[in-house]
C-alpha cells in the first residue's frame, strides 16, 4: 500500500520550506503566488490530503455544523436543509443532520453527541418541550441558531409568521361561507402549531363567531394517522366543508379520507395546504396553499450562524421573520347553502347519471 503523502513531501516537491507550504494550503500569512501555485501543483500531483483531525486541533475549528430537526424526511424540512447547505458549503462547513423525532430526551442527547464531535455550530429546529434556556445554556460556549422554535431576547434565529398565515388563511375560508373548518397541526405546543392555531381562532373571533373546538386537531406527533383523523371527522353530523391541514403526511391522509369517504375536492370540501409541498402542486384539483420561501428560511439561518462564528465579528442577538402568501388554486370552492349542499360524492353521481343517460 503506497504510503499517504505528507505536507512535509509537499514542501520538498514544491521546493519551499515547510512553513512555507503550510500557509499556501491554508491560504493564511503572507506568502508569494509562485509559492502557492507551486504547492498546490505538487499536493495535486502526490494527492495529498490534509489531516482534518490535525487541521481542527490548529484551527480550533472542525468545519462542521451541526442541524437538528424533528424529520428531515419531511418535504418542509428537506428545502430548508438543503439551503442551509449549500450556504454553508459555499463558507468552507460540512453540515450534520439527526432526526429528534420530536422526542426531548433524544433532542438532548444528540446536542451532547453533536459537542462530542465538536461541531463548530448549531441549529436547532421545533422540538416538543423545548425551552428558551436550553439555547442559552447551549450557546454559551456554542453558537446557536433556533428555527421556528422559542427563544429569549438574548438568542438569535429565524421564525416564520405562522400567526397571520394562518389569520389569512381562514379569513379566506370564512370569505367563501365556511364557518365549520377543521384545522390538523402537529404540536399544540410547538411555536409553529401554537401560532397556527392562535391565527385560527383569531379569524373567528373577528367575526364574533366561536370555532368548533372538536375540528381542531393538534397532535404531538407528525400526525401519520391523519386518515383516521380526518375520517373521524368527515363521519361526524356536522363535518367540515373545509380543511386547513400541514401540507405533508398530514394532507396526503385528508385526501385519503375524502377519497374513502366518497366525497370530491373542492365539490363536497374545501383543502388548503399549509406548506406547498410536490403533492399539493401535483394533486388533481392542485391544492391551494399557505406558503413561505424555504430557500430564504435556510439562507437566513446560515448567514446567522455564520456570522456568530465569526472570530472578528461580535455578533448580536437577532430575529428574522419571514411572512406568508396564499397561492391560490383549485382546491376551494364556496361553501354551498344548506338547502343546495350536495350529499358525499354528489358530483361523482352526477356525472354517472350523465354518463348513463349518453348511453
Amino acid at each position: 500500500m503506497k504510503p499517504r503523502a505528507t505536507i512535509r513531501d509537499v514542501a520538498k516537491a514544491a521546493g519551499v520550506s515547510l512553513g512555507t507550504a503550510s500557509r499556501a494550503l491554508n491560504r493564511a500569512g503572507r506568502v508569494s503566488e509562485d509559492a502557492i501555485a507551486a504547492v498546490t501543483k505538487a499536493a495535486r500531483q502526490l494527492g495529498y490530503e490534509p489531516d482534518a483531525v490535525a487541521q481542527s486541533m490548529r484551527t480550533r475549528s472542525t468545519g462542521v455544523i451541526g442541524l437538528l430537526v424533528s424529520d428531515f424526511a419531511n418535504p418542509l424540512y428537506a428545502r430548508i436543509i438543503t439551503s442551509v447547505e449549500a450556504s454553508m458549503q459555499a463558507a468552507g462547513y460540512t453540515l450534520l443532520l439527526a432526526n429528534t423525532h420530536n422526542d426531548r430526551k433524544r433532542e438532548k442527547a444528540l446536542v451532547e453527541t453533536f459537542r462530542g464531535r465538536r461541531v463548530d455550530g448549531l441549529i436547532l429546529g421545533p422540538c416538543e418541550g423545548e425551552s428558551p434556556e436550553l439555547l442559552e445554556r447551549i450557546d454559551a460556549d456554542l453558537p446557536v441558531v433556533a428555527l421556528d422554535r422559542d427563544f429569549s431576547a438574548s438568542g438569535t434565529g429565524v421564525h416564520v409568521d405562522h400567526y397571520h398565515g394562518a389569520l389569512q388563511a381562514t379569513r379566506y375560508l370564512l370569505n367563501l361561507g365556511h364557518t365549520e373548518i377543521a384545522l390538523l397541526t402537529p404540536g399544540s405546543v410547538l411555536r409553529p402549531g401554537r401560532d397556527r392555531i392562535a391565527g385560527f381562532e383569531d379569524a373567528y373571533r373577528e367575526r364574533g363567531l366561536t370555532p368548533n373546538p372538536k375540528l381542531i386537531r393538534a397532535e404531538r406527533s407528525a400526525m401519520d394517522y391523519a386518515f383516521s383523523e380526518a375520517l373521524g371527522l368527515l363521519s361526524a353530523p356536522q363535518a367540515p366543508t373545509a380543511f386547513m391541514c400541514l401540507g405533508t403526511r398530514i394532507l396526503s391522509g385528508v385526501l385519503q379520507a375524502l377519497r374513502h369517504s366518497g366525497r370530491s375536492v373542492p365539490d363536497d370540501a374545501s383543502v388548503l395546504s399549509i406548506g406547498d409541498t410536490d403533492l399539493s402542486q401535483l394533486f388533481s384539483p392542485a391544492i391551494t396553499s399557505l406558503t413561505w420561501d424555504f430557500e430564504a428560511v435556510g439562507t437566513a439561518l446560515a448567514q446567522l450562524l455564520l456570522k456568530r462564528l465569526d472570530r472578528d465579528l461580535k455578533a448580536e442577538p437577532e430575529r428574522i421573520v419571514l411572512t406568508t402568501q396564499m397561492v391560490l388554486r383549485e382546491s376551494v370552492a364556496s361553501a354551498q347553502a344548506p338547502k343546495n349542499k350536495a350529499a358525499p360524492g354528489a358530483s361523482a353521481r352526477r356525472a354517472s347519471q350523465k354518463a348513463d343517460r349518453a348511453g
